[in-house]
């Protein structure tokens, strides 16, 4: 048996046989049996306790105790080296893959939602969908906010293939081992110009020298968790004869919820199967494939992705040469569905999805004949939706992305100075994405003479990001009480993307020329130096600095200088060495200035004289004829680096030898040089907005988070484990300077002609909403068109709109809890969001008695129309009324699992599962869901709730 220090069983600690490739694990009980002869070494190793290693003598029983007080010897992948959790002095979380959430987890980030303090990820409901990652709020108003995202050493670009879902969607997670978030700037600092949002640093599994085979399936059903309220077929009859009498001639004889026929439920399928072992003497491998598919809720939206894995990590010349060869390859295959939602809402109940004798393949459509004798587009009802199922069902969008992936890298220790090692990394991310657009000849889609043949286009697209890294690494004990590590290094790497579209297939005209696109080439150079000192295992300093160029700037703002320190005293070896209760209390202490270039692929050439050549925009009639010219672009030659200056102060403390374990911070960012799009003098330019250095900002808060093992017992002679984890962040920002002290105005909703919701001005929270204060009546009913005179001068207009309530958390908490009682274990994670608040624009936008009738057609209403009884959309579409609160707590997941010690022979192992993604939410939001990223509800793709069944099975 292996137990802890307290006596207390371990499961899964890994025994093997030093030197050979026979191992097992301890089961449940902790309990193992290995074949081993006397003399053999038998080396059990199990993360967060030292590993300890047993000569094999006569007795046929060898029972150990390992100790946990290790654990803060747990390496930590940091930016171009490693460290420990004892001697890290940044704002360093890791995650290991015992830690990850449970449940219908198809893309890499939901591994970690809701687990560390600081980070937040939105994922949308799509199939496949990528995520929203903010780490600490960001650091822009324009530019990106997303954190640089490093796989295996290799920096990938935030910028998404067209045809693929995000840039994580072709990443199988069960290839992963571990996430790194580097939070504050001396963590990230060394990334320089790309660590302005946080670092999130992904390691893949590798081989190991038992052989292993893992099986892990998963089968899914996903259904619809709730739906927007409208009426009724019936409440819709009985509303128009109380409201609209005269349009009860409009109202047909069906009862149909076009939101139920605009979504289906589905099966998804998650399928993994993975190697490991060693076949060869010192190449230990794993190699890993993986089958998913996720159908969507809306109707032909569907997501499969197939992905192989190989990872080898041979040791050559006496252990000195280490190289690690990780190399994948993926197939992700989409169907895209556009969004119906809107039409849905609004589509008139009392209609049938189908009509056998209408011309439109099936499907019931608003039309007359008029008599020409052809069916074209005069035929069709002016002003009148398309019927949303048949919009789904004829249009057939998909696309295959091709993405290959991986990196070489060699790392030498010099046999003449053990203490240098030269490290050079050589990687690829190359992806291309082949794409189709059609749409039935019998849709409603018209050529532009008005014909009925359909629609068709193709596209193509590729990109490819190459990496070299090199650099030294110096890692000696200069004398019994002082350490140093010191890394320098040198960072080249290229992005290129190009496409191609044939545009309409069907109807050639100039309108529809083929276009090809050749993106300008990103260069991003690098220099960087890192220096660790630890005196006294108590004192702990690190200093880095980078340098970084930018080819998306002009020669006099090319170079970005990056520096950062950090320190950290370990307390309790200063004061409290012999404590027993404390096991572990430091005090951390950052700086650093971090920055930011990333304003898309689009705008990596805003220093240059451009010229569009396009057809038809750059014709010009001169005596007759249409000249092509060029048209001049935005030009900007003074756009420099955003900056921003991270102050980190933190307390990590453990009790109870780690099983109590937390972190409080404290932080504050500044960004300068904000790079925003936004307008422009007339006459400066040949456009009226474009990309500029417009301002700062400021984001100060805090961090909290804790874990405990609450139980850590044997009861009836059976393990009982108990963990529970809970983490909290504070965030404030305020917007300190804009260019010329101008508002800027952003947020962009439906219902209005060109409308914004949102603004940035000084001295408030960037993205505050931009309303006028509603007047109510004395029974608190709002009263249509009246709002507050706020300035006074008897006019109401856009003078006396005022900036009202903040579309990002105030609070957000994560918490998470595991209980392992004999074969059973029980898991949930759970996630809240206070503070925060969501224009409703789908009340806002359609929830007006006189939206019932549009054109010779009926509309659909929410319900809660009848609560305010507004009549006229521009009148109350900026109203404060339809700022609503939207704070949730959500469960994500809870699973329950049972696992079988020794099944089908002795090595074989395997778990069973049940459990719910998406269990439910609580929140006092009337719309559909309250997680919206951007504060402004205009219909989503609903979240699904998925009930599982998986099964694990080890050999």
């Amino acid at each position: 048996m292996v137990t802890d220090e307290e006596s207390e069983s371990l499961i899964g600690v890994n025994i093997l046989i030093k030197n050979s490739s026979r191992g097992t694990v301890t089961d449940i009980e902790g309990r193992y049996a290995i074949e081993a002869q006397e003399g053999d070494v038998l080396i059990f190793s199990y993360t967060g306790y030292t590993s300890q290693e047993v000569v094999v003598g006569a007795s046929n029983t060898i029972d150990v105790a390992l100790s946990s007080g290790s654990m803060l010897d747990e390496v930590v992948v940091i930016g171009y080296g490693t460290t420990t959790v004892k001697d890290a002095t940044g704002s360093v979380a890791s995650l290991s893959q015992r830690n990850f959430n449970k449940g219908n987890i198809v893309t890499p980030e939901n591994l970690l939602n809701g687990k560390i303090a600081g980070l937040t990820i939105n994922t949308g409901g799509e199939p496949g969908s990528g995520s929203t990652i903010r780490i600490r709020g960001g650091s822009s108003l324009g530019a990106s906010n997303d954190p640089l995202i490093v796989i295996n050493g290799l920096p990938i670009s935030n910028n998404t293939i067209g045809g693929a879902r995000s840039i994580l969607s072709t990443i199988n997670p069960n290839d992963i081992e571990s996430f790194t978030v580097l939070k504050d700037a001396s963590a990230t600092a060394i990334y320089g110009s790309r660590a302005a949002n946080g670092v999130i640093i992904i390691t893949t599994k590798s081989g190991s020298k038992q052989l292993r085979v893992a099986l892990n399936t998963q089968v899914g059903y996903s259904t619809l968790p709730g739906k927007i309220d409208v009426f009724s077929a019936d409440e819709y009859r009985a509303l128009i004869m109380e409201r609209r009498p005269e349009m009860a001639p409009l109202l047909g004889d069906a009862n149909t919820d076009w939101q139920e026929e605009i979504y289906e439920e589905a099966v998804t399928q998650n399928h993994n199967l993975a190697i490991e072992g060693t076949p060869i003497r010192n190449l230990p491998i794993r190699f890993s494939v993986n089958h998913s598919n996720q159908p969507g809720l809306r109707l032909t939206s569907e997501f499969q992705r197939n992905a192989a894995g190989l990872n080898l990590t041979p040791r050559l010349f006496n252990d000195n040469l280490r190289i690690t060869v990780n190399a994948n390859v993926s197939q992700e295959k989409n169907r895209f569905a556009e969004g119906q939602e809107g039409t849905a809402l609004s589509f008139d109940p009392t209609q049938p999805v189908y009509d056998a004798n209408a011309p439109f393949g099936g499907y019931f459509q608003y039309w007359e004949d008029n008599g020409d004798g052809v069916l074209n587009a005069s035929d069709l009802t002016p002003l009148a939706p398309g019927n949303p199922v048949a919009a789904l069902q004829q249009r057939r969008s998909v696309s295959e992305v091709i993405r290959l992936y991986g990196n070489v890298k060699f790392d030498y220790q010099m046999p003449f100075l053990p203490e240098l090692s030269a490290v050079v990394n050589l990687g690829i991310d190359d992806a291309s994405a082949d794409g189709s657009v059609s749409w039935d000849e019998a849709s409603l889609i018209t050529q532009p003479d008005g014909s009925f043949i359909g629609s068709e286009s193709t596209y193509t697209n590729d990109q490819r990001n190459t990496l070299l890294d090199g650099y030294l690494n110096y890692s000696k004990g200069l004398s019994h009480s002082i350490r140093l590590d010191a890394t320098a290094g040198y960072s080249y790497q290229r992005f290129e993307s190009e496409g191609f579209n044939s545009g309409e297939l069907l109807n050639d005209n100039p309108d529809t020329e083929p276009v090809f696109t050749r993106k300008t080439d990103l260069v991003l150079i690098g220099l960087f130096g890192r220096v660790d000192i630890a005196i006294a295992d108590k004192y702990l300093l690190t200093l880095s600095y980078r340098r970084d160029g930018t080819s998306r700037f002009s020669k006099a703002n090319r170079w970005g200088n990056f520096p950062a320190a950090a320190f950290a005293w370990r307390l309790r070896e200063e004061f409290f060495p012999s404590s027993e209760l404390l096991s572990n209390l430091k005090l951390r202490l950052g700086w650093g200035v971090t920055g930011q270039q990333d304003i898309g692929e689009d705008a990596a050439d805003l220093y240059l004289s451009r010229y569009n050549l396009g057809l038809p925009a750059s014709q010009y009639p001169f005596g007759g004829e249409n000249i092509i010219i060029g048209q001049p672009q935005f030009r900007n030659e003074e756009l420099r680096w955003e900056e921003t200056t991270t102050y980190n102060a933190g307390i990590d403390f453990g009790f109870l030898q780690e099983r109590l374990t937390g972190t409080v911070e404290f932080f504050y960012k500044q960004s300068d040089d904000l790079l925003a799009f936004a307008a422009i003098s007339d006459g400066s330019n040949f456009s009226n907005s474009g990309f500029q250095n417009i301002g700062s900002f400021v984001t100060q808060g805090a961090e909290f988070a804790i874990s405990y093992d609450v139980l850590s017992k044997r009861i009836d002679n059976k393990s009982v484990n108990w963990n529970i984890g809970f983490n909290a962040t504070v965030l404030r920002s305020e917007i300190e300077a804009l260019a010329l002290e101008q508002d800027v105005r952003t947020g962009g909703i439906a219902g209005g002609t060109g409308g914004t919701i949102q603004l940035h001005r000084m001295g408030y929270a960037p993205f505050k909403f931009f309303v006028h204060k509603q007047v109510y009546d004395a029974e608190g009913n709002p009263i249509e068109g009246a709002y507050a005179d706020l300035n006074g001068d008897n006019i109401i207009n856009d003078e006396d709109r005022y900036l009202h309530r903040n579309n990002q958390p105030e609070v957000t908490l994560g918490l998470y809890s595991r209980l392992d009682y004999r074969n059973f274990d029980l898991s949930f994670n759970m996630r809240a969001s206070l503070g925060n608040y969501i224009y409703n624009n789908v009340n806002a936008a359609r929830a007006q008695l006189d939206l019932l009738q549009n054109g010779s057609v009926l509309s659909n209403l929410p319900a809660n129309v009848l609560q305010a009884n507004f009549n006229t959309t521009p009148n109350v579409i900026l109203s404060d009324y339809y700022i609503e609160d939207g704070s949730f707590l959500r469960m994500d997941n809870i699973t329950l699992g049972y696992s079988f010690q020794q099944v089908w022979g002795s090595k074989v192992n395997a778990r069973l599962s049940l459990g719910v993604q998406n269990v439910f939410v609580l929140t006092n939001y009337s719309g559909l869901d309250p997680e919206i990223f951007n504060g402004i509800d205009n219909t989503i793709f609903p979240r699904a709730r998925t009930f599982l069944l998986g099964g694990n099975f080890t050999f």
